[in-house]
């Protein structure tokens, strides 16, 4: 599947789980990645719990539910690779972003790289 083009024209709900050093859950509503050149998965974040996360346990999921009837999408497990905080990049990135057109405004945000270990369908073990 191409990533890339499932993510631009597909809408529908993301949730993204995260967990710290400890083990205790964190689960978010995010937006659609972007996917890079690489195949890395690529998400905008703010200095929010899951951010904070990710700075001890680099692990992570994503599930998106695609809009429409039934049960349809995937679920993504993740490692972070990088990270960077870049406001241009974020202002490139952003689909949605209230404050896009007044940098003055925005946000601390973090521009978050992360491997795709493993990629299943929404309903059912996949294997």
């Amino acid at each position: 599947m191409n990533l890339d083009k499932y993510f631009t024209d597909t809408t529908g709900t993301g949730v993204f789980a995260s967990a710290n050093r400890e083990g205790e859950v964190n689960t978010a509503i995010f937006s659609r990645p972007h996917i890079a050149e690489d195949g890395r998965m690529v998400f905008i974040m703010g200095d929010n719990r899951t951010h904070e996360n990710l700075q001890t346990n680099p692990h992570a999921s994503f599930l998106f539910l695609e809009a429409g009837p039934g049960y349809r999408g995937s679920r993504f497990y993740l490692t972070k690779t990088a990270e960077e905080e870049n406001d241009e990049l974020v202002r490139e990135l952003c689909r949605r972003c209230k404050e896009v057109n007044n940098p003055d405004s925005m946000r601390k945000r973090y521009v978050v790289y992360f491997n795709i270990d493993k990629e299943l369908p929404l309903i059912g073990a996949g294997e």
